[in-house]
């Protein structure tokens, strides 16, 4: 992963407390908050944690060091793991309850929980993302456009946005953003499986075009020129990455469903599906529609003119069967700038203003969420 500076950064970063004697057991724990980008403040000693124990987002001790640190007469805080080895004897849960650990783990059993914990020290508390779906009523319909469009308008209204391209045959979503020389990985180099991932690793390791002035807040995963997808794990925990880490996290998907896109749609707060103005249009998106609603996510229409046909936006989306969230104005020069590989959209316009119009729709939508 290539490593960058961006401007979303304010204050140090959050290392977690680390007490252990064992050698083997501190390289594995070592090893696990580099994988989850937890940066670790390594102590002795009670004397030499002291200075950090109570700003520390999390401690790992040993049974030794919990001993140590309950004579030493640390405070009881949160966030206190005891790790071992194999099964903990019945001397560690002694040792933990005294410095009043909330956790006792026991490795390897417990590595991918524990990841998951160090992950979220990392990131620190932030509030929630929200994840919107768009889809196609059928080819050409732009919702790869739209779905670029809402990522880009989330960061000129000062967010960080992850847009996550779920279709192996749209020809890679970076091509919409002019993103494709960009170094940066795509779905086939990252790697990822099920678990947790750091947000900040993706935003680190993926192509981020510069939006405005600001530049890192946008991160672009896009499939490659192959017909490999990602896996369904994968595409669940990146967007899981993304929301915990308060990003507005969009994902382009196929009209057709995959396993990958099931994962999307299953925990998306909003589905936005584009349909253009016109008779045929409508048919294909009802089916598109119909193939949604099972998903049992909220599906809403955005209907793009023009309408060769005089039909309004009002009776697309009665034709296609869900609720309207937006009607769009055809936007003069987005072919042209899209071919030049200009990020959509232009700041004023219909294509932006149907961006916003949709962002607060999916925000609305997260805010209800249970």
């Amino acid at each position: 992963m290539r490593s960058r500076e961006t401007t979303e950064r304010t204050g140090p970063p959050r290392r977690g407390l680390v007490m252990v004697s064992d050698p083997d057991l501190l390289d594995a724990l070592l090893r696990l908050a580099a994988a989850a980008g937890c940066e670790v403040q390594r102590a002795v000693d009670p004397p030499q944690a002291r200075p950090y124990w109570s700003d520390a987002p999390l401690v790992l001790l040993d049974a030794a060091a919990a001993a140590q640190c309950a004579r030493a007469g640390l405070p009881r805080r949160g966030d206190v793991i005891v790790a071992v080895r194999g099964a903990p004897p019945p001397s560690v849960w002694r040792h933990a309850v005294a410095v009043g650990a909330e956790h006792v783990v026991a490795l390897p059993e417990a590595e991918q929980w524990l990841v998951a914990a160090l992950t979220d020290a990392a990131e620190g508390p932030r509030p929630g993302g929200t994840v919107l779906a768009v889809v196609g009523g059928r080819g050409g319909a732009g919702a790869s456009v739209l779905a670029a469009a809402v990522a880009v308008t989330a960061v000129r209204e000062g967010g960080r946005a992850l847009l996550v391209d779920c279709d192996p045959l749209g020809g890679g979503l970076d091509l919409v953003l002019g993103a494709e020389d960009l170094g940066g990985l795509r779905w086939p180099g990252i790697g990822v499986e099920d678990g947790r991932v750091p947000a900040a690793a993706l935003h680190a390791a993926l192509p981020s075009p510069r939006i405005g002035r600001r530049d890192g807040a946008l991160a672009v995963l896009s499939c490659d020129r192959s017909s490999h997808g990602p896996a369904p794990a994968a595409v669940r925990a990146v967007v899981e990455a993304g929301r915990r880490a308060g990003d507005v996290v969009v994902c382009d998907l196929p009209r057709h469903p995959t396993d990958a896109a099931a994962a999307a749609l299953a925990v998306a707060d909003l589905v936005a599906l584009v349909v253009t103005a016109d008779v045929r249009a409508c048919a294909a998106g009802a089916r598109v529609a119909a193939t949604l609603a099972a998903h049992g996510r909220p599906v809403r229409a955005v209907v793009r003119g023009p309408a060769p046909g005089g039909i309004d936006a009002d009776e697309v989306a009665r034709a296609v069967g869900v609720p309207l969230l937006a009607a769009m104005r055809p936007e003069p020069g987005l072919a042209r700038a899209l071919e030049r590989g200009e990020a959509p959209p232009r700041p004023h316009g219909p294509l932006a203003g149907t961006a916003r119009t949709v962002l607060a729709a999916v925000r609305e939508a997260s805010e209800s969420r249970p």
